[in-house]
């Protein structure tokens, strides 16, 4: 019907006067005035009277004097809005404001358009309470070009353990860390002119070196501020990715409060490891790859120690999508952050502004409000282990998996490695290993300690003759034994014996417990003096 319409209409205009070609169709076309005045009642009747009006004067040609006929304003965005209204307005809650469009040649008396009411936000980084799975997700479709989606894999310690382990291999991201998933979207998710502007962050963690590569490969500017003690090899990784890195003072804490004022000079963002919403849901995405990856899953592993935003924000993903997962944190026994906030009720302050040599920088913005709530509310255990579980869980992941993790990576096989989740035995279970960034000589020199704790090189002592032959003859039991001599010392001063005898200090090593366990009865038999170091 209303094509048969629009026919004959069209048609009668082709008959008509070509000196009106230039009347706009919308001025009398019967089908727009019935939509205007359906949609806008006023309008329509203003506009209806405004054309009657120029048909009795005889203003079929040149400009039209419908409300309809004028241009439209572009719409305006509220970083915009200083061009359009006063700056009193600017300081209070805006919802309405007013535009005038004015006609370049003065021929329209009166067009005052009313705009829509807005309501004017701040542009801040909202805080939830609990972290939505809507975020989790958005997030994980955010970032899914920007970072790795590292592998889930079945480990050869299943065996050693009696449980079917998956490790989740985080260390595989490009800069060695699972907190580039939390950084790239808290980047991603700064407004536009903060992007310009740049950001700035104050710490040696791995959380400096992902802010450093990511906000270089998005072309924010970026600055990471370190204390004059910071290792070398940390500075110069950050200067690769593209930061300008600068050293100041003895301390962290007088690099943060050099950062925090050169933000506040400079227009930058100072960013911290915090439990925002944004950096939860980018570190909860290893949740929903966990899921994904290990069907019929049973339980998962996470570090958690003073940053335990991925716990959270993992926890969150994981419950949503299989309530009847165990969720595991642990933390080491020395510092049990998390387990004293639980207790107290409040987030724990106690270690704040401390810096580990083995587990970095401890409490803080990281460990927030939101952080304690949704590990109250999720976490189905939280276990603590000593340290030497975890140099132990970093030699077997070493040996087994030819993983150089370091001690928060290597956090969640120290509990299987203390025996502590003994219900999980014939379970599936996958285990976070989060992180690989720890300096070689750190790194060496917990290898060495954790195979002296594993009994695999140990030292003794013993009181031989001072004669020929007898440091030899030493020698041949040690080489009979198939041992490794790693270092041999002689001392025949200061030795509470005899004149003419010497004391061998001799450091070895072993395959296992039980090549130990035969060297050392080997030797007391041959020799009564002989003084057994195990540690």
């Amino acid at each position: 019907m209303n094509f048969a319409a629009q026919f004959l209409y069209s048609k009668k205009l082709s008959n008509s006067d070509p000196t009106q070609d230039s009347e706009r169709e919308e001025d009398t076309d019967p089908f727009w005035s019935s939509c205007v005045e359906r949609l806008l009642p006023d309008k329509g009747e203003d506009a209806t009277k405004k054309q009657d009006s120029n048909q009795q004067h005889g203003q079929k040609n040149g400009q039209a004097q419908s409300d309809y006929n004028a241009p439209r304003p572009l719409p305006i965005n509220p970083e915009r809005l200083k061009d359009f209204v006063e700056e009193e307005y600017l300081n209070g809650d805006l919802t309405t404001w007013e535009m005038k469009v004015a006609n370049p040649g003065d021929q329209l008396k009166e067009a005052i358009e009313s705009v829509t009411p807005k309501i004017i936000k701040k542009s801040v980084r909202p805080k939830n309470e609990f972290l939505r799975f809507e975020d989790i997700s958005a997030a994980a479709f955010k970032i899914q070009s920007g970072i790795q989606k590292t592998p889930c894999m079945f480990s050869r310690l299943s065996k050693q353990f009696g449980i079917d382990i998956y490790l989740k291999k985080e260390y595989l991201q490009y800069t060695g860390s699972v907190k580039e998933r939390g950084v790239l979207y808290l980047l991603t998710s700064l407004p536009q002119d903060q992007q310009r502007k740049g950001v700035i962050v104050a710490t040696d963690s791995n959380f400096a070196l992902a802010v450093a590569f990511h906000a270089s490969e998005l072309q924010i500017p970026v600055f990471v501020i370190m204390s004059a003690g910071t290792s070398l090899g940390r500075v110069r990784m950050c200067r690769d990715y593209g930061a300008m890195v600068i050293l100041f003072g003895p301390t962290a804490r007088d690099a943060q409060s050099h950062a925090r004022r050169l933000a506040q000079e400079n227009g930058y963002l100072y960013v911290e490891e915090e439990d925002s919403a944004d950096y939860l849901a980018g570190l909860g995405t290893v949740g929903l790859e966990i899921y994904e990856q290990v069907p019929n899953l049973d339980a998962v592993i996470f570090p958690a120690g003073g940053h335990c935003g991925l716990l959270a924000g993992s926890a969150a993903a994981l419950k949503h999508l299989n309530p009847k997962i165990r969720v595991i944190g642990v933390e080491s026994e020395k510092f049990p952050i998390v387990q004293q906030s639980l207790k107290a009720g409040h987030c724990s302050t106690e270690y704040d502004c401390i810096t580990h040599p083995l587990y970095g920088e401890l409490g803080g913005p990281s460990f927030g409000a939101n952080t304690l709530k949704l590990t109250k509310k999720l976490i189905d255990k939280m276990i603590s282990v000593r340290e030497e579980d975890v140099l132990l869980s970093m030699l077997r992941l070493l040996e087994c998996e030819r993983v150089t993790a370091d001690a928060e990576g290597a956090m969640g096989l120290a509990a299987l490695i203390a025996d502590k989740l003994l219900e999980l035995k014939g379970k599936r279970v996958a285990v976070v290993v989060c992180s690989g960034n720890l300096p070689l000589p750190l790194f060496r020199h917990c290898i060495d300690k954790a195979l002296v704790l594993d009994r695999r090189v140990c030292k003794f002592s013993v009181v031989l003759s001072d004669f020929p032959g007898e440091v030899t003859k030493l020698l041949e039991v040690l080489s009979r034994e198939e041992v490794r001599v790693l270092d041999i010392q002689k001392e025949n001063i200061f030795v509470n014996t005899d004149l003419f005898t010497i004391e061998v200090t001799c450091l070895v090593e072993t395959r296992d417990k039980t090549h130990t366990m035969q060297l050392k009865d080997t030797l007391t038999e041959k020799y009564s003096s002989l003084k057994w170091n195990d540690q």
